[in-house]
């Protein structure tokens, strides 16, 4: 047993992965354009392909994110009224996230989101991603929603990792201190730096051998652990469960 008391996972790459499906990706894009009232899909979605990049660059650089009004009425779709982007901007969100590849639950994600509640965990989730609806419907239909007592997402509270108050809001959620929860997540720049700043207790890297030999790992984005199978944060020592 030890002193930590909850548990963050990071989405991308940790507690989901996305896979290319050219079927599922072309049918988001044309359901995309059909949103948008546009005929030409390729020019469409390759125009907003080409408008996605400045607000990249501003979201890296300023550590925001937009919700879904303000990511097409302002960089995405400017020219379109804005009643019809109030009418829209969920569902081409949702659209165009499925156009980058179809997610599923990792391997064993399951598993570990049950074993960790049943050993006394509070769950939650922390995310950067355009989307406000995307995993609160996700966790409902998938049967994980009772989990999580805690769900930050950058499109919600416009706030993106590595700033540390994602985490320090996380943490309110689930009315405990950073030294009390452990991360698990996937970035070493990304998400390690932001929970160790944050004063998060411990982190744990989920990456693949390859993945890792690639990278470089500093004081700053040091993790305390480093599993290369989900299902093997099950035998930390600091995830035995809650005393």
């Amino acid at each position: 047993m030890t002193g930590f008391k909850g548990v963050f996972f990071d989405l991308g790459g940790t507690l989901r992965i996305a896979e290319e499906v050219p079927e599922h990706m072309n049918a988001a894009i044309e359901r995309m354009a059909e949103l948008a009232g546009e005929e030409d899909v390729e020019a469409f979605y390759a125009k907003v392909e080409e408008r996605y990049k400045p607000y990249r660059d501003w979201a890296l650089t300023e550590n925001r994110e937009s919700n879904d009004f303000e990511l097409w009425h302002k960089w995405l779709l400017p020219e379109m009224p804005e009643e019809k982007v109030r009418e829209i901007c969920h569902e081409i969100t949702y659209q165009y996230r499925q156009a980058k590849g179809l997610r599923h639950l990792v391997d064993g994600g399951r598993l570990v989101i049950e074993t960790l509640h049943a050993r006394g965990y509070k769950l939650g989730i922390i995310s950067n991603l355009i989307g406000e609806y995307e995993i609160p419907d996700w966790l409902r239909d998938d049967g994980l929603e009772p989990y999580f007592d805690a769900l930050v997402l950058s499109s919600v509270c416009g706030i993106r990792k590595p700033d540390p108050k994602a985490y320090l809001l996380g943490c309110e959620q689930l009315g405990l201190q950073p030294g009390e929860c452990v991360s698990i997540a996937d970035n070493l720049n990304r998400d390690i730096t932001g929970a160790k700043a944050a004063g998060i207790g411990a982190n744990i890297l989920f990456i693949s051998p390859e993945k890792l030999a690639t990278k470089k790992i500093t004081d700053e984005n040091r993790p305390d652990y480093i599993v290369h199978r989900f299902p093997d944060i099950l035998d930390l020592p600091i995830l035995q469960g809650v005393e």
